[in-house]
């Protein structure tokens, strides 16, 4: 059906829904005819048709008004109480549903479909999953199959995921070009994450971008996508990357470019960051965007432990904070005071003392926690407040090993006040880092263990990101 018609047949109807005289023609329309031009408006809102949207709204108003007028002689027509089934599926009105039901004779087999989705309306998912788990959607005629696939792998995503694929697969089978489809796809892509499948990920990908790239839920698969290229780096090309994201137009392009080189500098993913910074600033068909406020912050934030000083500060320099959002200036700011703890002098190491001198150490050990404390809390100071963001915890001892104390020396003159026998403390081995490699003891390394403290306390500040 071509827009054009779609359009006109869609006036005719909210036409006799607002005026007084041609009402009855929403009467006259049996509900299955009702809900085919809702799926028909729904499917070019997943194409990309924003202007539908207003329609969707007065179409699920008018089908609820027939719906809920319905009696035990509109349901002799099964097209009829199918309708009412997508209905509910389509984000209907969980009550005008299960008032219509209790009015319908049916078989069994149907009667479960509609107890089933009426606890997944009523946001009860193990009852729904228990009803309709029995219920293969193949064997049920293809307009009610497809909704009743897509449910129950929404259902299913979490506990079964490769389930959950078949059935988003076999929802696509049965209703391709569809926002059933769309759906489909886009929940394909989250699962795929979760299990690890960069096969099945960027497949789905290609084929969400090809279809349904501007569709008004676009911005959830495009989440979705910057988590899967971070989470899946190891197993996607580069070259498999950039053939997805070319056909995207140049826009949505350097925003995905941004957003994966911003997530994955702050996961360490210096390759993937600098290639995804890299490729947000060409830019394409000759548009480049190297004077994009955004592409220079987050190309400077991926070479934040890998460049030199010297090209972070002339990067950052470039930036015009006025055409910055206010997560976004605050990112900068973080940025450029990381750049100057870099090149930063390094703080004397404190002399050495005799051993023996531990034991008369509990005062100088207090100060030193103090001046620590408050070290940390001036680091913090000039960050905004970070919503969830815990103190840093001591690693957990390994299980039957005994709990380290806070302090060798602490240990020593706890026991001296016992009165028990006082032993010099041993001198503590260099610590590393966790999961770094890096000695918090040697005065560059702090830095930069500082330096990527700071950045996972940005990707908590960052309210402002490109999305």
């Amino acid at each position: 059906m071509t827009r054009a018609v779609l359009h006109r047949m869609i006036g005719l109807l909210l036409l006799a829904a607002g005026h007084p005289s041609v009402g009855f023609a929403q009467d006259a329309l049996q509900p299955y005819q009702l809900v085919r031009s809702l799926q028909l408006v729904q499917d070019r809102i997943a194409a990309g048709d924003h202007a539908a949207m207003p329609m969707q709204a007065k179409l699920l108003e008018m089908v609820d008004a027939r719906l809920r007028d319905t009696g035990a002689d509109d349901f002799k027509d099964p097209k009829n109480f199918r309708a009412l089934l997508v209905y509910g599926m389509s984000g209907g009105n969980p009550l005008t549903v299960e008032t219509a039901v209790s009015r319908a004779t049916v078989a069994p087999e149907e009667l479960a479909i509609a107890k089933g989705i009426i606890s997944y309306l009523n946001g009860r998912p193990a009852d729904a999953i228990e009803t309709l788990r029995p219920i293969d959607p193949m064997t049920l005629p293809s307009d009610l199959g497809a909704f009743l696939a897509l449910v129950k792998g929404s259902l299913l995503s979490v506990d079964e995921p490769a389930a959950a694929l078949v059935l988003l697969d076999e929802a696509r089978l049965l209703s391709p070009g569809t926002l059933v489809e769309e759906a489909a796809l886009r929940r394909s892509v989250g699962i795929a994450v979760t299990q690890g499948d960069a096969a099945r990920f960027a497949l789905a990908s290609t084929q969400y971008v090809e279809r349904y790239l501007y569709s008004p839920y676009a911005s959830q698969f495009a989440d979705s996508f910057v988590s899967g290229v971070v989470a899946l780096h190891m197993s996607i090309s580069q070259d498999k990357l950039g053939d997805i994201t070319s056909m995207m137009d140049p826009e949505r392009e350097k925003v995905i470019y941004l957003r994966i080189a911003r997530r994955a500098a702050i996961d360490g993913l210096n390759d993937l960051s600098a290639f995804a910074a890299a490729r947000a600033e060409r830019g394409r068909d000759g548009i480049s965007n190297q004077d994009d406020p955004r592409a220079l912050l987050y190309a400077s934030l991926s070479t934040m432990t890998s460049g030199t000083v010297d090209e972070v500060h002339a990067k950052l320099d470039r930036i015009d904070r006025g055409k910055l959002s206010d997560g976004d200036r605050a990112l900068l700011d973080a940025a450029r005071a990381i750049a100057g703890e870099l090149v930063a002098p390094p703080a004397a190491l404190p002399a050495r003392k005799p051993a023996l001198a531990a034991v008369e150490q509990p005062p100088a050990v207090e100060n030193a926690s103090a001046r620590t404390s408050g070290q940390q809390t001036s680091d913090e100071a000039g960050l905004p407040p970070v919503e969830g963001a815990m103190p840093e915890q001591p690693p957990a001892p390994a299980p039957g090993e005994p709990a380290a104390s806070t302090s060798d020396t602490t240990a020593v003159a706890a026991a001296s006040s016992d009165g028990a026998e006082t032993l010099p403390a041993p001198a503590p081995a260099p610590a590393l880092a966790p999961a770094t490699g890096l000695n918090p003891s040697d005065p560059a390394d702090a830095a930069m263990i500082k330096a990527r403290r700071q950045l996972d306390l940005i990707d908590q500040m960052l309210g402002a990101a490109p999305r």
